[in-house]
Parts: structure tokens; C-alpha cells; sequence
């Protein structure tokens, strides 16, 4: 008996190249996420994590087929136009408003309308500190906290894909376990994730696939569970 057909890729990479003017950070590159999964994008310093999360979220220009998301071509749309089908990013550095409260950075999340499962009571829930502190300046709180804000922020947009950049960057160990441990509710309400990510242990405990960069290039991609620390060190380090 043949197997099922598999459905069709949430959002789809298929030979991206990106640039900062001449300078070519991204070749060729490929991948996908389904709906639903979260995936790790892991590799050292300069492999093109943040260009390629900056691609897909509208940030870089591709050309339109090189990035489609549902099944439409959005590599040429701009960002504004990328978060209103549905794609969220949490930056790297978290990109807070500083003159603003924790609830104001939440409600700018929430602008685009989209329906869905996120609002300021569930992402209530899921950090429970926010509500404590939602009348206070995000730069009163602690790194982790400030993160939080930066996840919930992305959530308020009800995205179907959440692009995380570096959430753990700068954080204690016990606060990054903290975070890690919100993702499975995040999948649970249907939204996918993408983790770029330099603490690759924490990353392989929460994803199903990992893509590891270097220099613009997929070096290895497969099932979490599957790879090991040899494969993942020598794709990591090219050696």
C-alpha cells in the first residue's frame, strides 16, 4: 500500500538568495515548515539565520516565487503585507517601544485584527508575570520578562507562523527553560514556529526538524530526534 501523500508545506524556501547590497548572505537556500511544527534554525555567528528569518518576514525582498506561505507566493511583498497573511517576528533584541507600558507593546501586536485564539487574556495566561506587571514601562522588567513581552507581542497578531530570533540571547539558563516550556501551549493553539537559535540543546528538545546554516547554505537538515551531536558539530563547524 502506498503512503499517504504528504499535504503541502505551510511555508515553503525554495532557492532564496539574499543580499545586503553586493554582499550575498543567503544561496540557494531551501526549507520547509508545516503546519503546525516548530523547526530550528541553528549555525554559528554570520550563517544567515537572522537574513533568512528577515526574508520570510518581508524585511529582504526575494523574488515572489522563492517564499510562499500557504500556498502563495510572498517573496516580493513587503513586510506590512507578509504580518497580514499571517507571519509574525519576534526579532532579535526584542525591539520593545521603551516610552511604552507592557499592555500598550501587547495591544501594538493586536493592530492588524486578525481573528483567532490570542488576545490580551490568553497571552495573559501563557505569561502569567505580563499581567502582574501590564501598567509598568517594558524597561522596568527583566531581560527574560521583556522577552516574553516580545513573544506575547508576536502572538497578538494571531500569526499561523511565529519566526523567533535568538529568543534565549542574553538569558539565564532557568529563565530560557521557562520560555521554552510556553512553546508547546503556542503549538497547541495552531501556530507554527520557527526557532533561530545558538543554544542547540535547548532548540533540539523543542523542535521536530532542524536546518543547520553555514555561510548562506543548508549544511544538514533532518528530524530532531534523528541527528546527533557529531553530525549536528560537524555541519555546525564545517568539518
Amino acid at each position: 500500500m502506498s503512503e499517504a501523500p504528504q499535504p503541502a508545506p505551510l511555508l515553503a524556501v525554495r532557492a532564496l538568495d539574499a543580499f545586503y547590497g553586493d554582499f550575498q548572505a543567503l544561496f540557494g537556500l531551501s526549507m520547509e515548515v508545516r503546519a503546525g511544527e516548530a523547526v530550528a534554525v541553528i549555525g554559528a555567528n554570520g550563517a544567515g539565520k537572522s537574513t533568512l528569518l528577515k526574508s520570510i518576514a518581508g524585511l529582504l525582498r526575494s523574488r515572489p516565487d522563492a517564499i510562499t506561505f500557504a500556498g502563495e507566493p510572498i517573496g516580493g511583498l513587503p513586510a506590512h503585507a507578509v504580518a497580514a497573511r499571517g507571519i509574525a517576528l519576534v526579532p532579535e533584541g526584542r525591539g520593545l517601544f521603551p516610552s511604552l507600558t507592557v499592555e500598550e507593546n501587547l495591544l501594538i501586536g493586536g493592530q492588524l485584527n486578525r481573528s483567532g485564539p490570542w488576545n490580551l487574556s490568553s497571552v495573559y495566561d501563557l505569561f502569567p508575570v505580563l499581567g502582574e506587571r501590564r501598567a509598568m514601562p517594558s524597561t522596568a522588567l527583566s531581560g527574560g520578562q521583556q522577552q516574553m513581552v516580545a513573544i506575547a507581542r508576536g502572538l497578538m497578531a494571531n500569526p499561523k507562523l511565529l519566526l523567533c530570533d535568538e529568543i534565549s540571547l542574553g538569558l539565564a539558563p532557568i529563565v530560557v527553560r521557562d520560555i521554552y516550556a510556553r512553546l508547546p501551549a503556542i503549538l497547541g493553539a495552531g501556530v507554527a514556529i520557527v526557532l533561530v537559535e545558538q543554544d542547540v540543546v535547548q532548540a533540539l528538545k523543542a523542535v521536530q526538524r532542524v536546518y543547520c546554516l553555514q555561510e548562506g547554505r543548508v549544511a544538514l537538515a533532518g528530524a530532531a530526534k534523528d541527528l546527533t551531536r557529531e553530525t549536528i558539530a560537524a555541519a555546525y563547524f564545517g568539518v
